[in-house]
């Protein structure tokens, strides 16, 4: 093989793979929001797969099934359904079925598993996690909550927060807490300025859990930066992305949180709802005690 041969192989080999597009029908008697959270989640195990989905949502009528089953034949690919009505799901499964196009009821095997340990009926009835019921209104005082105590306000109403997250600029609390309040926790936050002490109060509060966040200063100043972006900064804005000064506010709040005992979590390569799952575990323990 020449020199020239070989440093042709050695490109292709560096070459990175070819991603895999495929078609994916999500059906759904209800909005299929837990089919389009299931679909994420699998594919992220797959590096280069990359799904065209087709979205079929409240699918209760034999006519939209059959404008469904339609569209499926036009581009085949993996179904994924949740249906309830019998009719329905066995018009889907036989067509997939005539098509050879794989067909999973997702939430079969959950079902079932419950049916048997809890030895009660399914209800069987569509989009039930939809209701207006009192999780429901839960999550919508949760929301309510949280927008009007983001960033430090109404700090003389923390009391009735379910959650509180504490932490220097750019370690993601208003995110964080936005994911939380989805999730029906009333959660508050409250930024660790240098130039400011913390509002005394947060420190008689015996409810909420307190959430310390921390990130490693060089992320820190990374962000920041990119924050100020193109704008003529100076004074102390020079300071809030200077990297000795964010060291500096990073081990302050390490110091803060151990004083008080306050778990600390550390977001540098955490998602926000890796974070959020964190703070709910830590949370679902403190209520079990």
């Amino acid at each position: 093989m020449s020199d020239k041969d070989s440093e042709t192989l050695e490109l292709e080999e560096d070459e990175p793979p070819l991603a895999t597009f495929f078609h994916v029908h999500l059906v759904s008697d209800s909005t299929g929001e837990t089919l389009n959270a299931l679909l994420k989640a699998t594919t992220s195990q797959f590096a280069h797969a990359k799904p065209l989905e087709h979205i079929y949502a409240l699918i209760r009528s034999r006519r939209q099934m059959e404008q469904t089953l339609a569209a499926i034949e036009a581009a085949p690919g993996i179904v994924l359904y949740t249906l309830i009505n019998q009719d329905l799901r066995r018009m889907l499964e036989i067509r997939c079925n005539e098509l050879q196009t794989p067909a999973v009821s997702v939430l079969d095997p959950m079902l079932n598993a419950f049916t048997d340990y809890l030895g009660l009926e399914q209800t069987k009835k569509a989009g039930a996690q939809h209701e207006l019921d009192d999780a429901y209104f839960t999550r919508i005082a949760a929301l309510d909550y949280t927008l009007s105590h983001d960033d430090g306000q109404m700090t003389w109403d923390l009391a009735s927060a379910d959650v509180i997250l504490v932490g220097v600029s750019r370690t993601s609390k208003t995110p964080t807490c936005m994911y939380l309040a989805n999730r029906g926790v009333k959660a508050a936050n409250v930024p660790l300025v240098p130039t400011a002490e913390l509002p005394p109060e947060i420190f008689e509060l015996r409810k909420p859990l307190i959430v310390g966040l921390v990130a490693s200063p060089e992320r820190l100043a990374q962000i920041r930066k990119s924050r100020l972006g193109g704008l003529n900064a100076v004074g102390s804005a020079d300071d809030y992305s200077d990297l000795d000064t964010i060291r500096a506010e990073v081990l302050r709040a390490k110091r803060l949180y151990a004083k008080n005992g306050w778990p600390t979590i550390d977001v540098t390569r955490k998602s926000v709802e890796e974070t959020a799952a964190a703070i709910l575990t830590k949370l679902s323990a403190r209520r079990n005690r």
